[in-house]
């Protein structure tokens, strides 16, 4: 046996490896990638060779660009706290206990895109109390009402597609309150859809201008554009800062999420933690 072990060994016989199916995309989308990336990509290329890489190192010691971009964060983690505090018990609920209600919040939540920002804008200066109105963060509300409709509908994507009522049950009668059905169980099977709703409400408040001109905050998209006034190679440099700074904050917000979906897995080991620790609390 040890002799046709070593020949076998020696000799470097193997068994048959399993083929791999090599994945081959179909030509036509090839050919939209390559025009996606051109239409994409050219301009962004004839930006940088307008501003010049000499352009980007003024932007930062720009006046105003610290303190513009500082708010911008500001409000987008302000915004974005609101409005996940406000849609995510909101869609909860609604989905398990109100499900006829879904279809009338849904045309709710499309308003401000019907509603045009300006006159949203107009309308809240006009009743807002004047403490908010000599506040930046009379913005972050403001961008919470166009957030709504991204926001409800990435998360309603997540629960249709979690079997919330049946989730919900289980974790009841493992002895789970509702807190702890909702921070334990229901938020880590939507980490896709919060990762998204997240997404797509810092993407629209670090580029939002018209709200914030009209209420006279000098936000980064603002500063922008009262720079391109004057100089128009600072005002593309900082556009283009403005651009990668995004989609490194994208990007950031995405790891995290990606991260931290894999550390808690998915709704059945969430549901058997929670069961272990109500057995340990019993005992």
């Amino acid at each position: 046996m040890a002799a046709i072990t070593g020949t076998t060994e020696a000799t470097g016989t193997r068994g048959p490896r399993p083929s791999r199916k090599r994945v081959s995309l179909p030509v036509w989308r090839w050919v939209i990638l390559l025009v996606a990336a051109v239409y994409f990509l050219i301009p962004l290329f004839a930006a940088l060779r307008f501003a010049g890489i000499g352009a980007f190192r003024s932007v930062i010691s720009e006046p105003g660009f610290t303190s513009s971009l500082g708010l911008s964060v500001r409000l987008a983690v302000v915004t974005t706290v609101i409005t996940i505090a406000l849609m995510l018990p909101t869609a909860v609920y609604v989905h398990l206990r109100l499900p006829r209600l879904r279809r009338l919040l849904e045309g709710i939540t499309i308003l401000p895109i019907v509603i045009p920002p300006v006159v949203l804008i107009v309308g809240v200066l006009q009743i807002a109390p004047g403490f908010l109105k000599s506040t930046p963060y009379l913005l972050a509300l403001e961008y919470v009402i166009l957030a709504m409709p991204f926001a409800y509908r990435a998360i309603d994507a997540g629960l249709r597609a979690l079997d919330l009522k049946t989730v919900v049950e289980a974790s009841n009668s493992l002895g789970a309150g509702w807190t702890t059905t909702l921070f334990r169980v229901v938020l880590p099977n939507l980490n896709t859809a919060l990762l998204s709703a997240i997404v797509l409400t810092v993407a629209l408040v670090l580029g939002e201008f018209t709200m914030a001109s009209l209420a006279l905050f000098e936000t980064f998209p603002v500063w922008i554009v009262v720079n391109d006034q004057t100089s128009g190679q600072v005002s593309v440099a900082a556009s283009l800062l403005a651009l990668f700074v995004t989609w490194l904050f994208l990007l950031a917000i995405t790891v995290i999420g990606t991260r931290r979906a894999r550390r808690t897995g998915g709704g059945e080991v969430t549901l058997f933690t929670v069961a272990r620790q109500q057995t340990r609390g019993e005992s």
